[in-house]
């Protein structure tokens, strides 16, 4: 993980902190992904567990909220690929990265 993800990670908002904000206006703080598989935190329980969306294998009409662990993606590969953290990311709201990354067809 870069040391940019590791220095955004103490500053995420806990799990269930905010439930209450609508998808579409949900901070994505890291975005994780290997393929067209992507995983996007918007949360974290502060040892392991992030809740965010998930596009496993570039499957946008059933890619889904919901929870998935750093120690599970670490260990993720497929031949000689690992699940990457993406450099340089921007934290921003959920809908724009959906819009401009995913286009028409995301499952919000």
């Amino acid at each position: 993980m870069t040391s940019k993800a590791k220095g955004l990670i103490p500053r995420m908002p806990r799990l269930y902190e905010t439930e209450d904000t609508p998808a579409e206006e949900k901070l994505i703080w890291i975005h994780f992904f290997m393929g067209e598989s992507h995983w996007y935190a918007v949360e974290f329980d502060g040892k392991d567990t992030f809740s965010g969306y998930v596009i496993l294998n570039g499957d946008k009409q059933n890619a889904e909220w919901g929870y998935f662990s750093l120690s599970e993606l670490t260990e993720l590969r497929v031949g000689l690929f690992v699940v990457c953290v993406e450099d340089g990311w921007r934290m921003r709201e959920f809908a724009e990265i959906m819009a401009e990354r995913h286009g028409e067809g995301w499952n919000g």
